[in-house]
């Protein structure tokens, strides 16, 4: 309750008022950016910037921290139009109004480096600068898309070097403006055009040098998508060697100047055909060698053929044959008589032990004419029993009528 009367109304200290009008101060203000010319800068040993922004009419005293400094890329200095983005605040102990800045940049190019600076930091933390996204390049291309000014000179430097270098392969150019506001669209367009065409095996999007407001196309957020978004490999080429630009970081391959893009994406034929020099001559020694070697091989194989020929082995075994022969004839014409006077000896002695003579004497030998056993005692006969008397010159079939037994006694 608001009253004019100190005995009963809130009393603030002026420390107490100072800390309640930062809280509504920073509470009713959220980041804002503030553009008017340096004043007062002050550099202490902290490394904090300290200065006041100013126009015609008003001024604003300001605070950049140490840690807020870095990756500015420039030197502020009393009298520089800039831009600082910060927070509305009140220093306490003195109860200045202030703006506590987080980032500083010059006005005009300044601001787009500010933007850029801003996109480049949200693609990168969303992963599309990832090493993991980019896609490797065909090594030997033959239909290479080009997204470019069809009337630029980065085309001509772009087909010139593919002549020189790469001349097997096909160029087709998706002709777009590369500055202005119909470029990053145009940009766009051609790159889902490009990549719904399935003929191109790599892209090259660039155009040749100029200021960071020439080139912010491809600085757009929509073009860093379009090439994320690419099946084929893209190959950012834009402006020159020390220009950078989101297109260069979200790309599979950044190169420094389109004349540069069409090297990185071409074999260089006159190396190539060095190297296919090179490896003929490598192929026609080895080949000399390997020829070399079969005919040592062959000659090889050809002396153990005359060494193994049939009809050398059949001449060889022939003479082996004569000798095995000779030695036979010797060896027969020993053993022969040898064998022939053994076997009188036998016949001799088997002639001494045979039954023969006996039976020539008007002996008999009787056996049983199924079992063939011989017949030695009476005893060992029964009646009706087959028999077969051996005699000398013949055998007699008989059966037993009767057996009488009787002991024979010598004369």
């Amino acid at each position: 309750m608001e009253t004019d009367d100190p005995q009963t109304g809130i009393v603030y200290s002026p420390s107490e008022l100072n800390h309640e009008a930062r809280i509504h101060l920073e509470a009713g203000f959220g980041r804002v950016w503030v553009e008017g010319e340096i004043s007062n800068l002050s550099r202490p040993a902290s490394g904090h910037i300290y200065f006041s922004l100013k126009d015609d009419k008003a001024q604003i005293s300001c605070a950049l921290f140490r840690s807020n400094t870095y990756g500015m890329g420039f030197k502020p200095e009393n009298g520089m139009l800039v831009r600082a983005r910060g927070r509305v605040s009140l220093y306490e102990a003195r109860g200045n109004y202030q703006l506590i800045a987080d980032s500083l940049v010059r006005a005009g190019e300044g601001l787009l480096r500010a933007k850029f600076q801003l996109l480049k930091n949200n693609l990168e933390a969303e992963g599309l600068f990832s090493e993991t996204h980019k896609k490797p390049l065909p090594q030997f291309p033959l239909r290479i898309a080009v997204v470019t000014s069809p009337s630029g000179a980065a085309l001509r430097d772009i087909l010139n070097v593919l002549q020189r270098r790469w001349p097997l392969a096909t160029v087709r150019v998706y002709g777009v403006p590369v500055q202005g506001e119909e470029a990053a669209p145009a940009i766009v367009k051609a790159l889902e055009a490009v990549n719904r065409h399935h003929w191109a095996q790599v892209v090259v999007v660039g155009r040749g040098g100029g200021s960071l407001e020439d080139l912010w196309a491809f600085n757009e957020e929509s073009v860093a998508r379009a090439i994320f978004a690419s099946e084929l490999p893209v190959v950012s080429a834009v402006g020159h060697e020390i220009d950078f630009s989101i297109s260069d970081f979200v790309a599979d391959l950044r190169a420094p100047t389109p004349s540069a893009a069409a090297e990185l994406i071409s074999p260089d034929q006159r190396v190539l055909l060095q190297s296919l020099d090179s490896l003929g001559r490598r192929l026609q020694q080895r080949m000399q060698s390997i020829l070399q070697r079969l005919s040592q091989k062959l000659d090889h194989l050809a002396h153990r053929l005359q060494q193994q020929h049939p009809g050398q082995r059949l001449a060889q075994h022939r003479k082996l044959l004569l000798q095995a022969k000779q030695r036979l004839l010797l060896a027969g014409s020993r053993i022969v008589p040898e064998r022939r006077r053994y076997l009188q000896d036998l016949a001799r002695t088997l002639n001494a032990v045979s039954p023969l003579p006996t039976l020539a004497r008007g002996y008999a030998i009787v056996r049983d004419t199924d079992s063939g056993i011989t017949i030695t005692s009476v005893q060992n006969v029964k009646k009706e029993q087959a028999l077969i008397t051996q005699l000398s010159d013949g055998q007699i079939h008989s059966s037993v009528d009767k057996t009488s037994k009787q002991t024979l006694t010598r004369k």
